[in-house]
């Protein structure tokens, strides 16, 4: 009898069997291994328990217990106070009912310890009746899963409690460390266990930059050849038998050549002038082979991806961020397409390796095979063994098109199983041949080296080549043959250049390269570096530049506060070890409460240093940073961003630093122009011809801007940023009134005949009808574009937000149901519910039947209507007869988008844009956060977060206009 067989009849003979996992696709996948009537799936939408996130879900009994703050009893073991958030309720009321009708609970979350975790919190809230098994599986297969259920076990609660510290420390390091970073440096930062280490090392590596000193340096490069061979290139390495300097031979601190080495003893420094000189004089002296060098070496391949090496690889070939690859990986594993993906172990199973020498010698040939099945062991402090490498599931190794995978999600698949099936494969063989080539003789004499590679066997590189974290550095199987070259040979020269060379600061990190040093150094985990990265730069700490991660002042000013007072947190050794000590938790071989009691109340715990920081702190002197660079100006951190101070003509100066200025790229000049014009007197350039009020130009923290009328003025002057590139002294009188014109009507739009505007905002200038914003390109000017312009690129905009399809309207509520393309592809949207098309599912083959299945099971997973609204149920409610009722005070209704939209002007421009168009403000009609972020080029959280700052600003304003209207008295 099957495995699958045997399951499903003990499924028929025990009764219904209920299975947890964490997500609705992981369910919907596992549905298909598991016959309906003996198995009931659901998902958890994650963990249902948590630390109270606000003082809000503090149950009222515990509000003034003084750690309720923490929600961890300090005092009393450190145990944590767990409640169930309102948006889990439904969940959990949801679990409970399908338990009813359960006789065993299958808890199947994710098999490292934020899944035993998840399981835990699961039982403790459900508090089943009926037996308990945790089944784990590594991928979602039909054999692993048939496999899980017949080789359960108990939770393991060691897991569990070593989670469990991991988050009780994370809430301890925040919410003790927070409120200092608040009150000492600026409001709404933080600090993390782990985040705060990354941000130093970013720091570090910064002020490595700032402090280098550039080294210029010489040398020839010859284009030679042999007659009738092809040309190659040979590097100039000594003058008179000194090595030619390079950048090795430099400090970067002084620019100067490093101590021990003398210049025209160890080394040689070679001038313009000599190297310009020397190049002339050897370009017609004949040039020969002096010695030739051959040998052969080997390539193997890379090991099977862990999660920080399949992020770093992702982010170099795919150019993805970590948190990116991520959420694509998650969706492939929960689609049963790859094994776990939170691993830090480069084991095969046993089944994988068979597959990958199958499908080796299936598509390359034995030849390709390597000789022994290979097996690889991970290096990394702390590295854990218990899971598999991700790699394709299942044992057949189907390729990406095998699978249907296309765009993203193929594209990160194929690297896996590239990957993986290189791991089995042959080693590369090669040949190196290094060439010394001399010309002139005596002290004039030039050695030049010419290096080639050639590879005999490709072996693995037929599949896959690794990437490097330097972007100059080749690919591993590029080829650089050189021609057959014997001593004695004489050569032909084509030309020869002088080449000046500048050294490099240490380059910034990039995500890849700040992932690949947290594993080697052991901080974090395989399932926390995304979580990391993504933390530091939604908080302001980190900016990306490019692929670069350029830490920004106020990293500096909280770095400068947790290096003094939590000098051990910031310890890389020292975060390591405490990774190591939840390892020994989670083994069993520790208890966690004396390790966090030491951590927090000990000597120079948590607690004391905490304290000791409130006290003593100096907040202005722990937020000023200065460097040799920048002369005698500073910058400080002020609640409001970093800011200049230094003198000028005598007189100390301030004037905020633009917010993108990287610190490294800060100089002396650039922070005294800052100053002259950050202080510079305002200049009036004219009056504006229907008011005749001035037109002031101004200098602000975001540049210059114009502003009509002054600052004392009744109400908020209106003001308008320069266009980029327009300098403040090329603004001619003409150009100001345009500006403080804006916006321009340029005309009426042939078919709703609504206008067409040019105007200018945070992103630059644009051309607006209803609530379409098209940007208006470099080449166009927002206060000349012709009507026929403007009305091109609306139609452009316009078009590329109209839906593919439109399927008919919905049953229920007779609004149309759409197939629009989205950033992840095509979904079906109706109202606010949006639903991607199924793996295999075809825009034009969509039926409306199917459509509305699609959006029925993603209302069901989040737990909202097509409106938006939270899905709730009617309860039948009892009046309860009191004598002494009290009549409650109606509640003032909130004020309508036609009330609030006098106020628009207290909003900044990007946050009116999605304010106008979620609510259907200014004649607008409402539109959904999905269409509003594919308008305005945002995501749906920044296009959320928006309308939330948005609509309090304006709430608060109205409420303000209306008290101020309540208090004025009547006339008499």
């Amino acid at each position: 009898m099957t495995t699958a067989r045997r399951t499903t009849k003990k499924a028929k003979t025990q009764g219904k069997r209920l299975v947890i996992v964490e997500s609705p696709t992981k369910a919907k996948t596992i549905r298909k291994f598991l016959p309906g009537s003996g198995y009931q799936i659901e998902a958890s939408m994650g963990h249902v328990r948590d630390l109270p996130s606000s003082a809000a879900e503090i149950p009222k009994d515990l509000k003034g217990a003084p750690w309720a703050r923490l929600g961890i009893k300090v005092e009393d073991g450190f145990e944590p106070l767990y409640i169930v958030p309102s948006k889990k309720k439904k969940v959990v009321s949801a679990l409970k009912a399908a338990l009813k009708d359960a006789d065993e609970l299958y808890i199947a979350t994710d098999e490292d310890r934020e899944g035993e975790s998840i399981g835990w919190h699961l039982v403790k809230v459900l508090n089943p009746k009926i037996p308990v098994r945790r089944m784990v599986f590594h991928e979602i297969t039909e054999e692993a899963i048939l496999n899980a259920l017949d080789e359960t076990r108990d939770i393991d609660q060691n897991l569990v409690d070593a989670q469990e510290t991991r988050r009780v420390l994370d809430r301890l390091v925040g919410y003790t460390i927070s409120p200092l970073l608040w009150k000492k440096v600026a409001p709404k930062l933080s600090a993390g266990r782990v985040q705060s280490v990354a941000v130093r090392l970013m720091v570090l590596r910064e002020k490595e930059r700032i402090a280098f000193v550039p080294a210029s340096y010489w040398d020839l490069k010859a284009l030679l050849n042999k007659p009738q061979e092809r040309n190659f290139e040979a590097v100039m390495t000594h003058l008179g038998g000194v090595r030619l300097a390079s950048g090795r031979d430099f400090d970067d601190q002084t620019g100067k050549l490093k101590a021990g080495l003398t210049e025209g003893k160890d080394v040689l420094l070679m001038s313009e002038t000599q190297a310009k000189g020397l190049a002339e004089r050897t370009k017609n002296e004949p040039w020969h082979v002096a010695k030739v060098e051959e040998r052969t070496g080997k390539r193997s391949p890379a090991a099977p991806f862990t999660t920080s090496t399949l992020q770093q690889e992702a982010s170099r070939k795919l150019n993805l961020s970590a948190k990116e690859t991520m959420r694509i990986a998650q969706g492939l594993y929960e689609n049963g397409y790859i094994t776990y993906m939170r691993t830090d172990s480069t084991n095969l199973a046993q089944e994988a390796v068979t597959g990958a020498r199958k499908a080796v010698e299936k598509r390359y040939g034995t030849p390709y095979l390597s000789p022994q099945p290979r097996q690889y062991s991970k290096k990394a402090k702390n590295a854990q063994e218990a899971h598999e490498a991700i790699r394709p599931a299942g044992r057949d190794m189907k390729t990406k098109d095998e699978h249907k995978l296309a765009d993203i999600e193929g594209a990160l698949y194929d690297l896996i199983w590239k990957r993986t099936i290189a791991t089995q494969m042959a080693d590369a063989q090669l040949k190196f041949v290094t060439a010394r080539i001399t010309v002139g003789e005596g002290d004039e004499k030039a050695e030049f080296r010419a290096s080639g590679r050639t590879t005999l066997f490709a072996g693995f590189f037929r599949a896959y080549v690794e990437g490097s974290d330097d972007p100059d550095a080749a690919l591993d199987d590029r080829e650089q043959p050189l021609p057959e070259l014997s001593e004695g040979d004489t050569l032909n020269c084509q030309k020869v250049d002088a080449l000046g060379h500048e050294t490099k600061p240490p380059a910034r990190f990039t995500e890849a390269s700040l992932v690949k040093l947290l594993e080697s150094e052991g901080i974090g985990r395989p399932s926390t570096y995304a979580s990391i990265i993504d933390t530091v730069i939604r908080r302001g700490y980190v900016r990306k530049n490019g692929s670069q991660l350029a830490p920004t002042f106020t990293a500096f000013a909280v770095n400068n506060l947790l290096e003094a007072q939590f000098g051990q947190l910031v310890d890389t050794g020292f975060t390591a070890d405490m990774e190591g000590i939840l390892d020994d938790i989670a083994a069993g071989d520790m208890d966690a409460a004396p390790y966090l009691n030491r951590f927090y109340h000990g000597d120079s715990g948590l607690e004391s240093r905490t304290q000791e920081g409130l006290e003593e702190i100096d907040a202005k002197g722990i937020s000023t940073l200065s460097f040799p660079k920048w002369g005698d100006y500073i910058v400080r951190v002020g609640r409001f961003g970093p800011y200049v101070e230094g003198e000028v003509d005598g007189e100390t100066l301030t004037t905020s630093l633009p917010p993108e200025t990287a610190p490294d790229e800060v100089t002396q000049e650039m922070l005294g122009e800052l100053l002259e014009k950050g202080n510079a007197a305002d200049n009036v350039v004219g009056s504006f011809p229907e008011t005749g009020q001035q037109m002031i130009l101004k200098s602000g923290p975001y540049g210059p801007y114009l502003q009509l009328g002054d600052d004392e003025q009744e109400g908020k002057p209106k003001r308008t940023s320069l266009p980029r590139g327009v300098e403040p002294s090329s603004v001619t009188h003409e150009m100001a009134v345009g500006l403080l014109s804006l916006p321009r009507t340029i005309g009426e739009h042939p078919e709703t005949g609504k206008p067409i505007q040019a105007n200018i905002g945070r992103f630059g200038p644009y051309v607006k009808h209803g609530s379409t914003f098209a940007s208006l390109p470099k080449e166009d000017d927002m206060l000349t574009v012709g009507f026929e312009r403007a009305l091109e690129l609306i139609t452009k905009k316009e078009n590329k937000n109209k839906p593919l399809k439109v399927l008919g309207e919905h049953p229920d509520t007779g609004e149309p149901i759409e197939v629009r393309d989205g950033r992840y592809g095509p979904y079906v949207k109706h109202q606010k519910t949006n639903a991607s098309l199924q793996k295999g599912q075809e825009v034009d083959d969509l039926t409306m039947a199917e459509a509305l299945d699609l959006l029925a099971e993603r209302e069901k997973a989040t737990g909202k209507t097509s409106s938006g609204k939270k899905a709730t149920k009617k309860k039948a409610t009892k009046k309860k007869a009191s004598a002494k009722s009290k009549k409650a005070t109606p509640k003032k209704p909130k004020a309508t988008p036609k009330q609030l939209e006098p106020f628009l002007g207290e909003l900044d421009g990007e946050v009116a844009k999605v304010v106008i168009q979620l609510e259907g403000m200014n004649g607008d009609s409402a539109q959904d956060i999905a269409t509003v972020a594919d308008t305005l080029g945002l995501s749906e959280e920044e296009v959320k977060a928006a309308h939330k700052r948005g609509m309090f600003k304006l709430r608060m304003a109205y409420g303000k206009a209306r008290k101020e209207q309540d208090e004025t008295p009547a006339a008499a």
